[in-house]
């Protein structure tokens, strides 16, 4: 009778992480108090996401740090998650860039770095691959650049769809704020931008000129030997774009480009049967100059990739609550592949056991985390195109 109840219970509790979703995993998944009380399938004010970084900063004090790296025209603090583990061999360590929310009314896109980052905490316990990426590898992520906008885009609705900084007019104008993703300095003001500061991609009056880009550029560019790849996350349109935005321009490895943002296409077409196109901006969009993946490419940060997340133009940057969860599943697997080969090449490494890009909570696959639960079970029992 006792074994019977246990075998029960057991495919029970199989059953339930195959099938019961984010809610079910996070109450399943050693993790951070944070993944457990913090919905991941909601969009969230600025407020939240501060005190949601400061949890799961506090709950997993073995894995993550935060840093304070700039300061908004408003004042307010751009905050990053620093995710890594002790190389247990006493290596110098690498890094993988990731922000997102440089665009206020791209909601999605910091849904997705809190998303990246609660896959982390929930699955590199188990899943050896991830492990090593994390001895390996630190991941800086920022959650949301943008802090003035993403603010004033939560308002009202009659703001919902601002996209730039709330920088003060220049002298003449009498509208606010940069496009943030025109205003590095890469090829700044060349293409794809307007020197008229009421429109969505204006450059503003230099490069570098907004205090959130001059932030990232200090941060990433003191670190630019440190720094493999650099990944921005955007909505929408489904695209992997790679650098250059401007079309008489290419990388020095571009091929390898493609051929890395078309495996992460692949995998992210997995879950949920979604198309990702993969080139440049001037090859599937248009041409634009001064966005921050440019810039990492031209300072040198070898993979260097914008990510623009649902949909193809019925929803647009207004995506409903009930599609974060499918966008941010395959937008996991996408950057793991991504993150995945750039840290095997680095560290000549030729096999990948337990590949991490296999784990995406919620999907019906036995692998990850849902494989360890279903192996100690078993032991029991048998014993757009929009603007980027």
């Amino acid at each position: 009778m006792e074994k019977t109840t246990l075998k029960s219970w057991g495919l029970v509790l199989f059953l339930l992480v195959l099938n019961g979703g984010l809610e079910t995993s996070n109450s399943l998944v050693e993790g951070s108090a944070a993944t457990s009380n913090y919905s991941y399938t909601k969009y969230h004010p600025m407020d939240e996401i501060y005190r949601w970084m400061d949890d799961v900063e506090r709950g997993n004090p073995e894995l993550v740090s935060s840093t304070v790296y700039g300061r908004t025209h408003e004042e307010r603090n751009i905050t990053l998650l620093k995710l890594g583990l002790k190389n247990p061999a006493g290596r110098e360590k690498k890094a993988i860039w990731m922000d997102c929310g440089i665009h206020a009314r791209e909601w999605i896109a910091p849904a997705f770095c809190q998303w990246f980052v609660k896959e982390i905490l929930q699955s590199y316990k188990t899943n050896e691959k991830l492990t090593q990426l994390l001895q390996n590898l630190d991941f800086y992520v920022t959650p949301v650049i943008n802090v003035d906008g993403y603010i004033f885009s939560w308002t009202n609705q009659s703001t919902r769809l601002w996209r730039k900084s709330r920088s003060v007019p220049p002298p003449g104008c009498d509208c606010y704020g940069v496009d943030l993703n025109r205003n590095f300095n890469a090829n700044w003001g060349t293409v794809g931008v307007s020197y008229d500061c009421c429109k969505n991609t204006y450059c503003g009056t230099s490069p570098i000129s907004e205090p959130e880009a001059k932030a990232v550029t200090d941060f990433v560019g003191s670190r630019i030997n440190q720094i493999l790849c650099f990944l921005t996350i955007h909505s929408s349109g489904q695209l992997i774009l790679l650098p250059y935005g401007h079309p008489e321009i290419s990388a020095p490895n571009y091929d390898e480009l493609v051929s890395v943002g078309k495996a992460a296409a692949a995998e992210m077409k997995k879950p949920h049967g979604m198309d990702y196109t993969v080139g440049t901006s001037p090859q599937v969009l248009y041409g634009n100059s001064g966005s921050s993946r440019d810039w990492a490419r031209l300072v040198g940060i070898p993979f260097s990739y914008t990510f623009e997340l649902r949909d193809k133009g019925e929803f647009g940057h207004l995506l409903p609550e009930e599609q974060i969860q499918p966008a941010c599943q395959e937008a996991y697997v996408g950057a793991l592949s991504i993150i995945t080969y750039v840290h095997n090449k680095a560290f000549n490494i030729t096999t990948i056991p337990n590949a991490a890009v296999t784990t995406v909570t919620g999907i019906t696959t036995v692998t990850g985390v849902a494989m360890t639960i279903w192996s100690t079970i078993m032991a029991v029992s048998l014993t757009t195109g929009v603007l980027v």
